[in-house]
């Protein structure tokens, strides 16, 4: 029998990832956030007011805050960057305001200084890749971007 009409028997079986933070069921409607109010309802986040029963659980983003988890990190990095700092700051805080306006769960968690350049880490991949776009598009520079573990993680790059 010619075994190589019936497939590999050894072949390498990949796991299926799985993101820990996205819920595997909804949470009762409505839901609110203990921590930051984002209020679930129509099968969707979003920052309506609760209503006064409202369960009560911690959204997904604000656990990733918690546990410190990014979902992506966007790394600045350059002279231009270092000279034009708090500039570029706040255009990557508007792209977060009108991200999170939508999108409860597209949050920046942290800005902090490394060794020779700045991570930004965000509890979505959205988030960060419309940051970098941002960058790109305002200040041009060198961005690239990098998915990992099946696109449920990202890692921006930006540097001028």
């Amino acid at each position: 029998m010619d075994r190589s009409t019936h497939g590999r028997k050894d072949r390498l079986i990949l796991e299926r990832r799985h993101d820990t933070y996205r819920e595997r069921e909804k949470p009762p409607q409505p839901t609110r956030c203990t921590e930051c109010s984002a209020v679930f309802a129509n099968g969707r986040w979003s920052w309506n007011p609760p209503e006064k029963n409202a369960h009560k659980a911690i959204c997904p983003a604000c656990r990733r805050t918690a546990d410190r988890y990014p979902a992506a990190t966007i790394q600045l990095a350059g002279e231009f960057f270092s000279a034009h700092r708090e500039e570029i700051e706040n255009l990557i805080r508007n792209v977060e305001e009108m991200e999170k306006t939508d999108h409860p769960l597209e949050r920046i968690m942290a800005i902090s200084d490394e060794d020779n350049h700045t991570l930004v880490t965000t509890t979505g991949i959205h988030i960060a890749r419309r940051i970098g776009e941002a960058l790109s598009r305002s200040y041009k520079g060198d961005y690239r971007f990098q998915y990992g573990d099946g696109e449920k993680n990202l890692r921006v790059y930006w540097e001028r």
